[in-house]
């Protein structure tokens, strides 16, 4: 194990340990409003709870984090479920309220792979999935491929297959890379997130969309880092992980741990923004989950090759 290659390893490690842990102190920030406004919604708040709970099923499952890391990750889960959602009793509201919204599915889908049940939540949900009207939401190609996923994982048929919704996604017709902006680059990494069950399934990665991102990858991260866009660096960062081949880019790594704040928060797009705690939270927890996201991937696939690296004669 050369010197660099430790440095690069400990490096990523790092990011998101610093992450998890700005998480954990930050955790009230996951809030839900007692009694939202109508117009509004209430549904839109619950979005960051099942991205916790997403990142916090990569942590377990990729099982890289020390001992410190995954009681802090229990910790945060066992708040966002039996605290901030009532043992799922708000999701419960919100598909009452919202019964043709798949976002109570999306939120509680990986809270129930990792043990948390709701079985009221499950039976509306059911039945709600039996309208015409949930199949036809409209909704963006990297949307409907993503919920077609989460039915499948869910344990109903889905509304559209997935390779049929993946067709319609940019990524499958591998168009001109140069065309890519933040929006394009978001569905990029998105399409991979569902194809690859949030990289535990490497494989469901086509090999001709594999190739052309093994090809492209690389120089959209540059152009990310340049940009100092951490947030979409960071989901890129994702991709390069669940590829079959992983770059685990030294200049994008050393460039995004460098934008992560001491305290462990991760920028969205340049420096911190300014405002109040609740206002910064808002900006600051989906680059600084990505962070958490990234590292354990990352390290998982970086260890997993030092582990087949023959040994020295």
């Amino acid at each position: 194990m050369s010197s660099g290659t430790t440095t690069g390893i400990q490096q990523i490690h790092d990011v998101g340990a610093k992450a998890l842990g700005w998480l954990y102190e930050h955790r009230e920030g996951f809030r839900l409003e007692a009694d939202p406004s109508p117009e509004a919604g209430m549904l839109d708040r619950f979005k960051p709870l099942g991205e916790l709970a997403l990142i916090g099923k990569v942590i377990f499952r990729e099982g890289v984090a020390g001992s410190q890391q995954s009681a802090l990750a229990h910790k945060l889960l066992d708040h966002a479920w039996h605290e901030l959602l009532d043992s799922g009793a708000r999701l419960l509201e919100g598909q009452r309220r919202e019964p043709l919204s798949p976002v109570p599915l999306e939120v509680y889908v990986p809270f129930r792979e990792l043990g948390y049940r709701q079985p009221d939540l499950e039976s509306a949900i059911r039945l709600n999935h039996r309208l015409a009207s949930w199949a036809g939401l409209e909704v963006l190609p990297v949307r409907r491929l993503g919920l077609s996923a989460i039915e499948r994982r869910f344990g109903v048929e889905p509304s559209v297959p997935e390779t049929a919704a993946l067709a319609h996604t940019w990524l499958a017709r591998r168009a001109e890379p140069w065309t890519v902006e933040g929006h394009i680059g978001y569905d990029i990494t998105h399409t991979v997130f569902h194809l690859t069950d949030w990289g535990e399934k490497p494989a469901g990665l086509p090999a001709d969309i594999a190739e052309y991102l093994a090809l492209w990858l690389p120089a959209w991260l540059d152009d990310w880092l340049d940009l100092k866009r951490w947030d979409l660096l960071g989901e890129l960062l994702v991709v390069d992980a669940c590829l079959p081949e992983p770059t685990l880019d030294p200049a994008a790594w050393q460039g995004f741990a460098q934008a992560q704040q001491p305290d462990g928060a991760m920028p969205v797009v340049g420096g911190m923004p300014e405002g109040d705690e609740e206002a910064v939270f808002d900006l600051v927890y989906h680059p600084t989950l990505v962070a958490a996201f990234a590292s354990a991937l990352a390290m998982s696939r970086a260890l997993s090759d030092l582990s087949t690296e023959p040994a020295p004669a």
